[in-house]
């Protein structure tokens, strides 16, 4: 056992220094320190005695870089935070380390999580290993990326609008946003503290949930994590040919637009067929507020970043830029310089919906419209829904720099805002592609209940087989 987990994380870090995943090939990869993984790999040989104790004992993990670890920079993909290293770690790595997991590597993002492609890095963008001239999605691209390139098989993303199911998405592995609450974000960076959450992206629904489950509970370092009981994930291949019986799955009418790409609609539409095969009901539901999501997140989203990236000033993080005459030069020096354009235009917006005279024409409204989402959601699982069924994407993965107007960019994230301002689980995975390109479909469940998420993905993932990547 111990010449195998030294065995696995070697060729895992091997995998990770790869040049063809490093900035020369598909920069998914931004750091890793191959040391620090050899000596974790080492105490979990010297720990690892009891299986069920340690269910991630010896499997390499990547984590998004806008989660602190103390061994390698935490960086945010941005020139602001360039070779910052945390002095503390955050609760989800050290949860994961306490399973037996090894960090491996740091994975290249959207700056400040603030991006839909991972073309908005400071370290440049990272590629679509299963097609290179294709976005990986984002924020997260770098974590999903890593998964589909076989460099790990579980990696740790951050999710403020969908930035892990929907890089999940386009590089066709599964992708999970856990209710708000269930899992601690101390030690994540903060982009909008009442939406972002750690997330797993993983090669199968069953490392998802193991991982998910793994680093859940009550943290008293996150005043938001909630003290709700944690289950166990109850992976014993379904028995029954029809293990759905008795689910009832949610089709939001509101998710399957006219405009929605034809190949995405039709690889939903056969997921829906094959959940009524498992013995599924499937049902039509309306969620009449989802049109105003992106308007809703993209008022909320930015006016918390506004107030979390103040701290980011030249004076507690980031490089002092010298020859400021004054405080307000420096301010303005060193942010201009320091954040990317993406990360300034957020900035701006957040700082103007704030202001006085428009705090209660904008966030105000906002606040009030993000009621009425969760709201819909609330009413369709009060009607019986277990689980919704929708796309990931409006459309499998995007060529690099073919989305230039930012709203457009926005739009891509159209399905996937609601869970976060409703704060209620999602999870994507691969469903089949179209010219050759992966799709997800998207389940979303009610609050703290992945457990009939995971029962209901897993059923689908094993009726499609091989036909989920194909």
């Amino acid at each position: 056992m111990a010449h195998d987990i030294l065995t696995a994380i070697t060729a895992a870090v091997d995998r990770a220094e790869d040049p063809r995943v490093g900035p020369d090939g598909l920069n998914i990869v931004l750091a890793t320190n191959r040391q620090a993984s050899i000596d974790a790999a080492n105490e979990v040989v010297r720990h690892e005695t009891d299986s069920a104790a340690m269910p991630l004992a010896g499997i390499p993990i990547a984590v998004k870089d806008n989660i602190a670890t103390l061994d390698t920079p935490t960086t945010c993909g941005s020139k602001i935070l360039r070779d910052y290293i945390s002095p503390y770690e955050a609760t989800m790595i050290t949860k994961l380390r306490a399973q037996g997991a090894v960090v491996v590597a740091k994975t290249n993002m959207d700056e400040f999580a603030m991006g839909s492609s991972t073309e908005h890095s400071s370290y440049g963008p990272t590629k679509n290993p299963l097609d290179p001239t294709r976005a990986p999605g984002g924020s997260s691209g770098g974590s999903a990326a890593a998964v589909a390139a076989g460099v790990v098989p579980i990696a740790l993303g951050s999710e403020t609008g969908g930035s892990v199911r929907q890089p999940a998405a386009f590089c066709g592995v599964v992708g999970v946003k856990p209710t708000y609450g269930r899992v601690s974000r101390f030690g994540l960076v903060a982009f909008g503290s009442s939406l972002d959450q750690i997330g797993v992206c993983a090669t199968t629904v069953r490392h998802a949930a193991v991982a998910t489950y793994a680093t859940a509970g009550r943290d008293p370092r996150d005043a938001t994590s909630a003290d709700a009981p944690v289950p166990t994930y109850d992976d014993r291949p379904a028995q029954s040919a029809t293990p759905l019986t008795g689910i009832t799955i949610g089709r939001p009418v509101e998710y399957f637009p006219e405009s929605l790409d034809a190949g995405v609609r039709a690889r939903c539409d056969a997921a829906l067929e094959t959940f009524r095969s498992l013995g599924a009901t499937i049902r039509d539901v309306s969620m009449p507020h989802t049109a105003l999501a992106i308007p809703v997140y993209y008022i909320i989203a930015p006016a918390e970043a506004s107030s979390n990236l103040a701290r980011f000033d030249g004076v507690r993080y980031g490089p002092r830029k010298r020859g400021s005459g004054d405080l307000h030069s420096l301010y303005e020096t060193t942010r201009s310089e320091g954040f990317g354009p993406e990360v300034q235009r957020r900035i701006l917006i957040g700082t103007y919906v704030l202001s006085h005279g428009y705090y209660d024409a904008y966030y105000k409204k906002a606040q009030s419209v993000r009621t009425l989402i969760a709201q819909d959601f609330d009413a369709a699982f009060t009607s019986g829904i277990d689980v919704l069924f929708t796309p990931t994407t409006p459309t499998p993965a995007f060529k690099l720099g073919a989305v230039t107007d930012p709203y457009e960019m926005y739009l891509s994230d159209i399905f996937t805002v609601t869970a976060n301002l409703a704060g209620v689980p999602a999870m994507s995975q691969p469903i089949g592609r179209v010219n050759g390109l992966p799709v997800g479909g998207q389940l979303i469940a009610k609050y703290f209940d992945e457990p009939t998420m995971f029962r209901v993905a897993a059923a689908l993932e094993q009726a499609l087989g091989e036909g989920a990547h194909r």
